[in-house]
C-alpha cells in the first residue's frame, strides 16, 4: 500500500539548449542518387539517408562481402597472402573477359594477394570466382557462405546469388546494409584495409585494366576505400569512405546516372558530411548524471551513471535544439545492486529518433531493517521524499 502512494514517475530535464532560430529552420539536403546513406563511423549516427533500406541490385559492390570473407580467413589463419592459386579452367571459361576482369588466363598461378588486389581494385569478375573456388571449393558453396555471414553481421536486407554482383533477380542488398559492411571492413580488419586505398594494380601487362574506379581516391583529402559498381539495371553506385582529423565518415549511394554524377555526388555529399557535422562526446561511462532518492536504504540516495560512453554525431542546429531527459522511478526501493538498471537517459534530437542509453546504479544500497523501516516510513510521511538529507540509521 506505501509503495503504490509513494512511488512516482521522475522526470529531469538535465538540459535544454536552444538558439534564436525560427522553428521551421531545418538543416535540409537532397540527392538525385536512388539510395544513399552518410554515417559517421565512430558513433554510428545517420547524418543522412535516403530510402536506405530499400534493396536493390549492388553490381560490383557485392564484392565487399567476398573480400570480408577472404580478409576473416587470413586473419584467421586459415589462409595467408602469399598462398598460390591456380585458375581453373571452368571459372576462365565462364568469366573471361566478361565484364570488369583481372584478365586471367586458364591456368595460371595467382597469389591470394594479386586476387584480392584484382577485386578491389580492377573489380575483377573473374577474380572473385577464382578466389571463392580456393577458400570454398566452388563458387556455390561460398555463395551460401556469404549469406550465412550477412546474417551474422545483422544485414537484414541482402542475399546473395553469386559472388561477384553480375545480374540477378534474387541478388540485391540495401544502402544500409552497404554501410554496415563498410563498417565491419574498416574496423575488423585494420591492418588489411589499406588495400582499398590503393589506385592502381597492373596485372601482368593489362594496362587497359589497371586504375581503381573509386572517383574519391586521390581527389577527396583523406579518402581510402570502399568499392565502385555498375550494371545496366542498377546504375552507378558507390562505397566510400573518407578520414578527416580523426573522424570517419561512411557514404554509400546508387542509381545515379553516369560515371560523372556518381563522382561528383559522392564528393558533395562526402563534403556536406565534413563540414556540417561535428563530434560531440556528452558523457562518459562511470561519470554520474544524477542521484535517485533511496526507498529505505542505507544510504539516502544512489548514483545513477551510464554504462557506455555517450557521444553524438550531430549538425549544429541540432546541438542547439538537443534536449536529454531522464527517466526513473523515485524514490528506488532498496537494496540496489551496482550496475542495476534504474531508468533510461533520453536524448532527443531533431529529425531523428530518439537516442535512449539505459541508466545504471553507480553504487550498491543495502536495505534498512526492523526499526529503521518504521523510522523511514514515518519520516516520509511527515516531511516527503525531501525531508531528510540522510537515510535513517540502523536501530
Amino acid at each position: 500500500m506505501f509503495r503504490n502512494i509513494l512511488v512516482r514517475l521522475g522526470i529531469i530535464w538535465l538540459a535544454a539548449m536552444s538558439l534564436a532560430l525560427p522553428a521551421s529552420a531545418q538543416m535540409t539536403m537532397a540527392t538525385p542518387a536512388k539510395h544513399a546513406i552518410i554515417i559517421d563511423a565512430d558513433s554510428g549516427d545517420v547524418l543522412f539517408e535516403k530510402n536506405a533500406d530499400e534493396p536493390f541490385p549492388p553490381a560490383s559492390m557485392t564484392k565487399l562481402m567476398t573480400v570480408y570473407l577472404a580478409f576473416e580467413a587470413i586473419k584467421n589463419g586459415q589462409m595467408h597472402l602469399d598462398d598460390k592459386v591456380t585458375v581453373s579452367d571452368e571459372a576462365w571459361r565462364k568469366w573471361n573477359n566478361k565484364g570488369s576482369t583481372m584478365f586471367l588466363r586458364a591456368r595460371d598461378v595467382v597469389t591470394v594477394k594479386q586476387l584480392l588486389q584484382g577485386i578491389i581494385v580492377l573489380s575483377g569478375n573473374d577474380s572473385c570466382v577464382v578466389l571463392s573456388e580456393h577458400m570454398a571449393g566452388s563458387d556455390e558453396v561460398f555463395v551460401q557462405w556469404m549469406n550465412a555471414k550477412a546474417k551474422e553481421l545483422g544485414l537484414t536486407h541482402s542475399h546473395f546469388e553469386n559472388t561477384n554482383g553480375w545480374p540477378h533477380d534474387n541478388h540485391y542488398m540495401s544502402a544500409r546494409d552497404l554501410a554496415t559492411l563498410a563498417y565491419h571492413l574498416i574496423k575488423d580488419f585494420p591492418d588489411m584495409y589499406p588495400l582499398f586505398g590503393e589506385r592502381s594494380f597492373l596485372y601482368k601487362d593489362f594496362e587497359s585494366n589497371k586504375w581503381n574506379r573509386n572517383p574519391l581516391l586521390g581527389s577527396f583529402p583523406g579518402a581510402d576505400g570502399l568499392k565502385t559498381g555498375h550494371t545496366e539495371e542498377a546504375g552507378y553506385g558507390l562505397v566510400g569512405s573518407a578520414v578527416r582529423d580523426g573522424r570517419r565518415v561512411i557514404l554509400v549511394v546508387a542509381g545515379l546516372p553516369s560515371m560523372a554524377a556518381r563522382e561528383r555526388e559522392s564528393q558533395r555529399l562526402m563534403q556536406y558530411a565534413f563540414r556540417n557535422f561535428d563530434h560531440y562526446p556528452l558523457l562518459r561511462a562511470g561519470e554520474t548524471v544524477d542521484h535517485a532518492e533511496v526507498w529505505l536504504g542505507d544510504d539516502a540516495t544512489v548514483p545513477m551513471v551510464l554504462g557506455k560512453d555517450l557521444a553524438l554525431t550531430l549538425s549544429r542546429l541540432q546541438r542547439a535544439r538537443m534536449k536529454v531527459s531522464i527517466h526513473y522511478t523515485n524514490p528506488v526501493a532498496a537494496p540496489i545492486k551496482k550496475g542495476q538498471q534504474l531508468g533510461e537517459l533520453v536524448v532527443d534530437v531533431p529529425n531523428r529518433q530518439p537516442i535512449r542509453r539505459p541508466l545504471l546504479a553507480g553504487a550498491d544500497v543495502a536495505k534498512v531493517g526492523g526499526f529503521g523501516k518504521l523510522g523511514a516510513a514515518f519520516e516520509y510521511l511527515l516531511f516527503g521524499s525531501a525531508g531528510s538529507s540522510k537515510a535513517p540509521e540502523h536501530k
